[in-house]
């Protein structure tokens, strides 16, 4: 009965697309986000480049009753495809149909991770504007935008005026402040002074994020071997308990390679969504035919690309791999999500949100 009333409280936008009988509990990730705000647990986010991974990551998420969200991010998935060849439309179908096919009945939420606005340009903002609009037609329940590489009062504006949008659609909302790049290659912490005139400015504007990704000194993608995890959880804190008061808590990028017991302390630094991507795109890798990865790894090497590059150029054969390739994903991925929920404290949290959306 409680999950009845949950899904009354769906979005239009995914009612528009799905129709109002389906039984997804694909919940507004404002309302997931609103609902677990002052509990100490963190929601995996997973940027799903490769199909094969979401039935392992739905298996766990059920077996543990927790939150998981999919995501994309621009680059991964744009209107042409980014580099993975999904579109946001192609992407929430996708997750929606193992969601139908494994009779999936926790409540999750479907994110477009880096919205990017590089620079003031029309066309750059046009084009982040164009990948909202379908990211909501297609039934999507959460968007990033990230103009973190502009200075902050063009940050505030853009991000005010296409979050506009987004909560317009009751959809959840995440900003960027401080891109996310390691000190060593150029980047730098955010500020908890920055941070505050950023919600601030947001706020004057009528627009009030659930979440506030920041640079804290992760990074995106693996760790080469030997490297140092330099996350800084006091600047962390720091920068939420200045926010917190906005309703406001953090997004922690860039989680893959990060030791499990360090993640365990991220939620105490008022870290709600913990980002987990090239995770995914490594069980996958591990598991792939020898001939197709060959096939890869020769690909990269004479386009000067990285591995993840190479998902577009040969998504076709990757869908198609054989039934057993498959399965020994979906295994793998199983186990290392509930290595990340249970790190993440995540256990439990569908029947929080059901609990908090059915009163």
């Amino acid at each position: 009965m409680s999950l009845e009333k949950v899904l009354k409280k769906r979005t239009q936008n995914t009612i528009d697309k799905f129709g109002k009988d389906n039984k997804l509990a694909l919940i507004s990730g404002h309302d997931i986000f609103s609902a677990l705000r002052d509990d100490k647990v963190i929601i995996m986010t997973c940027n799903i480049r490769i199909k094969h991974a979401v039935p392992g990551i739905m298996r766990a998420a059920d077996e543990l009753d927790a939150i998981v969200g999919y995501e994309l991010a621009r680059s991964e998935g744009n209107l042409q495809g980014g580099y993975t060849g999904q579109t946001p439309y192609t992407f929430a179908e996708m997750v929606t149909d193992y969601a139908n096919k494994l009779n999936f009945q926790k409540p999750f939420f479907i994110h477009a991770d880096h919205t990017t606005v590089r620079n003031t340009k029309p066309e750059e903002y046009a084009v982040a504007e164009a990948i909202i609009k379908a990211a909501i037609e297609a039934g999507y329940t959460s968007v990033s935008i990230d103009a973190s590489h502009n200075e902050v009062n063009d940050n505030i504006a853009i991000s005010s005026k296409l979050g506009k949008m987004v909560q317009d659609a009751r959809l959840g909302l995440e900003v960027e402040i401080g891109e996310i790049k390691l000190l060593k290659e150029g980047g730098a912490l955010s500020t908890v002074e920055e941070s505050i005139e950023f919600i601030e400015g947001l706020k004057k504007n009528n627009v009030t994020p659930d979440l506030l990704a920041i640079n804290n000194g992760s990074k995106h993608g693996n760790y080469a071997p030997g490297e140092e995890v330099t996350i800084d959880l006091k600047r962390t804190g720091e920068i939420y308990e200045a926010i917190k008061e906005y309703g406001v808590c953090v997004a922690q990028h860039g989680i893959t390679g990060t030791p499990l017991e360090l993640v365990g302390q991220f939620a105490d630094y008022g870290i709600r969504k913990g980002n987990v991507g090239t995770e995914w795109q490594n069980v996958v890798h591990k598991h792939l035919p020898q001939e197709l990865m060959d096939d890869m790894k020769k690909w990269c090497a004479e386009n000067n690309q990285d591995i993840k590059k190479a998902t577009k150029p040969f998504k076709e054969r990757i869908d198609n791999i054989p039934e057993e390739s498959k399965k020994a994903i979906e295994e793998d991925a199983y186990g290392r999500a509930k290595a990340y929920i249970q790190a993440l404290r995540a256990e439990g949290t569908a029947s929080k949100v059901v609990k908090a959306l059915a009163k």
